[in-house]
């Protein structure tokens, strides 16, 4: 009785390994399309961390334009990371690669599809940033070097100028680099070439505080922002007057005002003698129209317009850097520092309402 009870539990027990068997094998693995779905639903997009994206075009650094990014990705360019607190969209440029327009410099750029006149405008964006590297090389005596613009507004008519530029310059070696703006003259006339930039200090330095030789660097600003330290701008025009407003903690918050639609440099007497020094010595030295960019359609840009190049200084010793580029190829560039790389937490756009299409500036640029 007992060895019966013992075969009975014994053929009980294989039975049972024998469907366990069958089952696995007849289990459906899980199928690929699952695991794309998954991996699409861990992916944090540029436009779940800041949703504005309905109000922009994007530009990546191989000069393409992508149009409107939501649910948009491209790892050499324009992605998200988390730094263990909070998402931030990255916009990454080479210091060469494809150009938008008749740039010669890359972007990595959200560029806004409506334009606004600064006569009637009502328009404001603010964005928190911090800009994680600027290119390692490039001529110190040429001013644009190792720096990158993270804000503009910029003109959609005539000559297409640009009444702002927020910049972010380090020099190699420095702890701190300086946050500064320009205003770029709408010329008068028909020829741009003598077109120039002033500049004006919100931390650090501006614009022409160069190096002495090719390798030999100013000393570093004493109240400058680090790498990866958060700064905010917030830009706002309003009848013709552009209000612009720099945050960053433990620094001084500083404030500007701006007439675009009156112009302060329409007689050669009121070059100032920053422009004296910088760019009359190589023939920009143009004059404004007495209204400034009254009459021209403007809109705002943000994200990474790396400033550094590999062409000539003896081009232009103002914006051309002499940089390593690896002939174009991004993935070196970007293995030895040759990039600009800027992160964005957050950002804002308000349009008014007499705002209208800008799509005339990308059929000319694309």
């Amino acid at each position: 009785m007992i060895k019966k009870n013992k075969l009975a539990a014994s053929s009980i027990f294989m039975l049972s390994i024998i469907l366990c068997i069958s089952s696995c094998k007849n289990k459906p693995e899980k199928s690929t399309e699952t695991t794309a779905e998954n991996e699409i639903a861990k992916t944090v997009y540029a436009s779940d961390v800041i949703p504005f994206f309905d109000d922009w075009k994007l530009i990546l650094g191989d000069g393409s334009n992508v149009g409107i990014a939501n649910k948009f990705q491209n790892k050499e360019f324009f992605y998200t990371v988390n730094d263990n607190e909070t998402n931030w969209v990255v916009f990454k440029a080479p210091n060469a690669g494809d150009t938008h327009g008749t740039s010669n410099n890359t972007r990595t750029e959200l560029a806004q599809i409506k334009k606004w006149y600064p006569k009637t405008a009502n328009d404001k964006l603010t964005a928190t940033l911090k800009v994680m590297n600027v290119s390692a090389t490039g001529d110190a005596r040429v001013a644009a070097s190792h720096a990158v613009v993270v804000g503009q507004i910029h003109s959609a008519d005539a000559h297409e100028n640009e009444p702002l530029k927020i910049f972010y310059k380090k020099f190699p070696g420095h702890t701190k680099g300086s946050v500064f703006w320009h205003y770029e003259i709408n010329t008068d006339g028909d020829d741009n070439s003598v077109r120039w930039d002033y500049s004006t200090a919100v931390w650090g330095n501006n614009f022409s505080v160069v190096g002495s030789t090719e390798n030999t660097y100013p000393e570093e600003p004493e109240d400058g922002i680090k790498l990866g330290e958060e700064f905010s701008y917030e830009i706002a025009v309003k009848d013709g007057i552009m209000n612009l407003k720099f945050i960053s903690e433990g620094h001084e918050t500083k404030t500007f005002t701006k007439n675009l639609i009156e112009s302060e440099y329409s007689k050669k007497s009121d070059i100032p003698e920053q422009t004296e020094k910088l760019f009359v010595p190589i023939g920009q030295d143009g004059v404004e129209r007495k209204t400034a960019y009254a009459g021209e359609g403007c809109f705002f840009k943000l994200g990474c317009y790396n400033q550094t190049n590999g062409k000539s200084p003896d081009v232009n010793k103002n914006w051309c850097s002499g940089a390593e580029t690896h002939d174009g190829d991004i993935l070196k560039q970007y293995a030895d520092g040759n990039y600009a790389e800027v992160w964005f937490k957050t950002a804002d756009i308000t349009v008014s309402e007499a705002a209208v299409s800008n799509e005339g500036y990308f059929t000319k640029n694309d």
